[in-house]
């Protein structure tokens, strides 16, 4: 057994299963406790022959969209925005079409009632794909903060026009330098430049499909590790990197803001992971669950749904998965931070139950839950 999963070896031995079994080729696994690592490491392989590591750069999917609330709460401490602000006071184009009621908590909360105006993966100037949002029509019968429904996409490119408008920088630009670099994380690319894929290309593991018959790499080019592939902006789907720099940001948000350096006060902690939404039925998951801002509040509340957080997690767990491959989030009740991202993309049930096995033999292992 490796010494790095030596405090985790129920999770390493479903890890290693799961290449058996032909779930996924690979698996990246950090968590900490009190913002101590008890794992961080990775089994498989990044692509055949290859092995995967715990630097390698993986697909999160929308495990990534907790790094826009960072920044729109970070606005917010500059005095630059209110989260009560309708969107059009920043974005003007946005209020087109009768959108003109929808606010940043709304989109923060998936209330805001367009997803219907959710782009399909493309690598389209952001510019051309903002301005489609703002012309689309809001879903019928949707009422901003009443109305629940899961934007994929949408909500994060309109979220990303607004900080591009009030800092200046390109939303890539700006989670890098003002989310991710003060706390030590320098491998997260949300739209990756082609000198940095030349870069970092040795360590990039494309994403496999293994829902067929037999693992293969998928030709689908956003999953593919490629250059034009890692390129594409999608900040509420598309972020590349060791899982482990994911994991970081909860060890942050569970240390009132602050991992080496400060993110957020403990007051836009607070804001961002209590609940805004509760009881709502989420009309693109046919589930009722609670959400912070960006964030998923114990996911065990999701009736008849997945369980990102495992079964094990306390009441004031937060985070967020990433279809079909990845999660991460913190669990206050135990100090625990976790990442863990396979490098193999399975249909929603299957998934779900080898995420929920290893998340909670994390906790077995640790004794805790």
């Amino acid at each position: 057994m490796s010494d790095v999963f030596e405090r985790v070896p129920r999770a390493q031995k479903l890890l290693e299963q799961g290449i058996e079994q032909g779930l996924h080729i690979g698996a990246q696994l950090y968590a900490s406790v009190s913002g101590s690592p008890v794992v961080d490491g990775a089994v498989g392989e990044a692509r055949a022959g290859q092995p995967l590591r715990s630097d390698s750069l993986m697909l999160w999917m929308s495990a990534v969209k907790p790094l826009m609330s960072v920044a729109i709460l970070q606005l917010r401490e500059r005095g630059l925005l209110e989260l009560s602000d309708p969107v059009c006071a920043h974005l003007p184009e946005f209020g087109q079409k009768g959108k003109d009621a929808i606010t940043l908590l709304h989109v923060l909360t998936h209330t805001g009632g367009f997803r219907g105006a959710d782009p399909m993966w493309s690598n389209a100037p952001a510019e051309e794909i903002v301005a489609g949002i703002c012309a689309a029509e809001p879903d019928a019968g949707a009422v901003p903060g009443q109305s629940s429904a899961y934007h994929v996409a949408a909500a994060w490119y309109v979220l990303a026009a607004v900080v591009r408008r009030l800092d200046g920088r390109a939303y890539g630009e700006y989670v890098r330098e003002e989310v991710l670099a003060p706390i030590g994380s320098h491998d997260v690319w949300v739209g990756m430049p082609a000198e940095a894929h030349r870069a970092c290309r040795e360590r990039i593991a494309p994403m496999h499909d293994t829902s067929g018959e037999a693992p293969k790499p998928f030709a689908f080019d956003p999953f593919s590790g490629s250059v034009t592939g890692c390129a594409i902006f999608r900040p509420g789907g598309a972020g590349w990197g060791p899982i482990r720099e994911l994991a970081w940001l909860y060890e942050a948000l569970l240390q009132g803001g602050e991992r080496g350096g400060r993110i957020l006060s403990p007051e836009s902690v607070a804001l961002m992971t209590t609940r805004h939404t509760t009881g709502l039925l989420d009309e693109s998951f046919g589930v009722v669950l609670e959400r912070g801002l960006g964030l998923v509040i114990d996911s065990k509340c999701i009736a008849g749904g997945g369980n990102w957080f495992g079964e094990r997690c306390s009441t004031a767990s937060f985070g967020h998965g990433g279809f079909g491959i990845s999660v991460g989030f913190a669990d206050p009740g135990y100090e625990l931070a976790l990442g863990l991202v396979f490098n193999g993309m399975l249909e929603h049930e299957r998934h779900e139950e080898r995420m929920r096995a290893v998340i909670d033999a994390v906790y077995d292992d640790l004794g805790l839950g």
